[in-house]
């Protein structure tokens, strides 16, 4: 008798474990998208749940590279898509030189468009391969534009469109952070950013360089000004923490950042130079809700409310987070969580 019930304990054990490992999935993988292969991760307890697919800033900045510590939680409640762009990451490495080269930069360049339509081609396929009838489309940064983009070119394949860091208009935006640091640096007589921003002048500029100069000193007056992501968010996983992964990661963001801001000597044209989504992003068909940090120098206030303001929407929200700058911190993560939470899908 003890037998038999220990038999059928085991049966059922056997059986609950069985339906949880099909209920749940964990991918990481390259698929053809846009003629090349690019690599996404996909991982949720649930396959009933949505879909959240994240679109990465910097625009060489891959998130699938980091441990479970910012968004792990999320993923008793959503499948989470991470997907390393046309130039970041291991889809970078999986088509691009054995080194990083002008001949490449310059017969190689990233539009918005391309890209745009490789951000379509995933969601095709995940909403295929998942047997689902929309995603939740979430952007951060260069994500943003980006998730903007998508989301105004097919609103039939998303739910919503969730925008963190909004960029507006990126032309601008730099003039903006150019001018903010400068008056930041003189009012703190901060004498080498005074030295180095009149050094290079007010944007727009040849050179990668000296937007990175640019974005040095942002980086530094908004950790001065808000609260920072803890230091334990940014830990590669131990699968992407090596020789190849890490060679693909620096290069891809070097030849992504050449080709946002572009490189005259070489031709490389910016290919972010005519955007403008106060004339081209004004109209969505589908919910949108943006998360702005208010220390935010890089994509401000001043532009994204304004922006949002015009916008025409189903339904549209904006949140202004007090303690946040551009990136990532927890009154972030978590205000992303609440507004995906509450999506009706």
């Amino acid at each position: 008798m003890k037998s038999s019930y220990f038999a059928s304990l085991l049966l059922f054990l056997i059986a609950t474990f069985s339906v949880a490992q099909n209920k749940s999935i964990k991918e990481e993988k390259f698929v053809s998208i846009g003629g090349i292969e690019q690599w996404i991760t996909i991982k949720g307890e649930d396959r009933t749940k949505p879909i959240v697919l994240f679109i990465h800033g910097g625009p060489g900045s891959a998130m699938s590279q980091y441990d479970n510590a910012i968004y792990g939680k999320w993923e008793k409640d959503f499948i989470l898509v991470h997907w390393d762009q046309r130039g970041a990451g291991r889809t970078y490495g999986r088509n691009a030189p054995a080194q990083l080269n002008e001949a490449y930069l310059i017969e190689n360049p990233l539009t918005v468009e391309q890209m745009t339509k490789d951000g379509i081609e995933l969601t095709k396929y995940l909403i295929d391969y998942l047997k689902k009838d929309k995603v939740i489309l979430l952007g951060s940064s260069w994500g943003s534009l980006l998730g903007t983009e998508m989301a105004l070119s097919n609103p039939e394949l998303f739910y919503a469109y969730v925008g963190h860091s909004q960029i507006v208009n990126p032309s601008k935006g730099f003039i903006y952070a150019y001018e903010k640091t400068f008056a930041m640096a003189k009012k703190t007589i901060d004498t080498n950013a005074i030295e180095k921003l009149e050094s290079f002048g007010k944007p727009p500029y040849n050179n990668p360089r000296s937007y990175g100069q640019i974005l040095r000193i942002v980086k530094k007056y908004e950790r001065t000004n808000s609260t920072p992501a803890p230091n334990t968010w940014f830990k590669l996983a131990p699968e992407y923490d090596n020789e190849k992964d890490n060679k693909n990661r620096y290069e891809g963001d070097d030849y992504s950042f050449c080709n946002f801001v572009g490189f005259k000597k070489l031709g490389v044209k910016s290919m972010v130079a005519e955007v403008d989504f106060n004339k081209t992003g004004l109209e969505f068909k589908i919910p949108i809700y943006l998360i702005q940090g208010e220390k935010d120098i890089l994509t401000p206030k001043e532009m994204s409310k304004p922006y949002f303001d015009k916008i025409i929407a189903p339904k549209k929200e904006y949140f202004l987070l007090p303690n946040a700058a551009h990136g990532f911190n927890q009154s972030v993560v978590d205000k992303q969580y609440e507004v995906i939470k509450k999506i009706e899908y």
